[in-house]
């Protein structure tokens, strides 16, 4: 799923080492590569509920396991933080559950793969807003990462009588939002602890999917189905256990993907997760998915391609 709410969980094994052996590297690797598995079945899952409810009501399940997990998490270990920024916190919470409305829609409208894709180009837009908004410099491996890019963002994006431009409209909006909510975790996080930024986005997560069933409800709109929906109650036993699964298995993808920045370098543990571009491309064909066409093949590779440039960029 989606990248953007981590939970950190437990001492960082390489604040203790002044360098990384191999098996703490490989450790590194086998979570991240764990936390990828667990993002494609979310959104398998996503796409398989899709049938039985709104995007937003699978909004709010994704969310409610998570919550209690926080909560529980503060509870046993209180929160340390100076704060003093409530507003850019909210707002870090709402752009994140937008970005999952537009997630968990463009899967059930594109499908998991070209869903997943556009997602992970949201590096690709962090470096850019990096440049616009804060001021960071960008060396010519970098702006050749975000042209490679952009080149396959196109090559996916191109006109199809067969998929709605809005559909792709929506897929990469979610990668624009997940890199203005990243962005906002870099200023947040001088301030709150982890945990609260975290909790941020799930209360996000509750409260705004609340709002638009209750607006769908009483103001049905199909051109905003994306943001407007209905709730149903869960009347099957296959309904319960998929909506679970959904919050677990999304909780347990958050904490390997912390996991996993904590055992490796940053810049690698992030390129091994460029492979659940290709796991959910390959799940997709299990679930029904048409099998990419060949121009959206090598927009898929670009995406990877300049996806890889900024994550192993050499520090500087």
């Amino acid at each position: 799923m989606n990248l953007e709410s981590l939970v950190f969980i437990g001492p960082n094994p390489l604040s203790a080492t002044p360098y990384l052996s191999d098996a703490v590297s490989r450790k590194g690797i086998l979570l991240m590569l764990g936390a990828v598995i667990s993002f494609g079945i979310v959104g398998a899952i996503a796409k398989w509920l899709s049938r039985d409810f709104d995007t937003v009501e699978l909004v709010f399940f994704r969310n409610l396991v998570g919550v209690l997990f926080v909560l529980s998490s503060i509870a046993q270990r209180p929160l340390q933080q100076t704060g003093g920024r409530p507003g850019l916190l909210i707002f870090r919470g709402v752009i994140g559950t937008l970005s999952l409305y537009l997630y968990f829609y463009a899967v059930q409208a594109l499908g998991l793969g070209p869903a997943t894709t556009y997602q992970y180009t949201y590096p690709i837009f962090l470096a850019l807003l990096s440049w616009l908004v804060v001021g960071e410099t960008l060396n010519r491996r970098e702006w050749l990462a975000i042209a490679a890019g952009f080149v396959g963002i196109l090559l996916i994006f191109r006109p199809d009588l067969l998929v709605p431009l809005r559909n792709h409209a929506i897929g990469i909006s979610n990668a624009i939002l997940t890199a203005v909510a990243y962005l906002a975790i870099r200023q947040l996080s001088t301030y709150y602890d982890t945990r609260t930024i975290v909790l941020s986005f799930m209360l996000s997560g509750l409260v705004m999917p609340l709002i638009s069933m209750s607006l769908g409800t009483y103001f049905p709109h199909s051109s905003l189905d994306f943001l407007l929906g209905t709730f149903r109650w869960p009347t099957e036993l296959y309904q319960w256990l998929g909506l679970l699964a959904l919050g677990v298995i999304a909780l347990v993808g958050q904490v390997l993907l912390t996991q996993a920045f904590t055992y490796d370098k940053a810049g690698r543990v992030a390129a091994v997760g460029y492979t659940n571009i290709l796991f959910a491309a390959l799940l997709g064909q299990f679930i029904g998915d048409p099998f990419p066409d060949l121009l959206t093949l090598l927009g898929m590779a670009l995406i990877i391609g300049g996806g890889l440039l900024v994550s192993l960029r050499p520090r500087r």
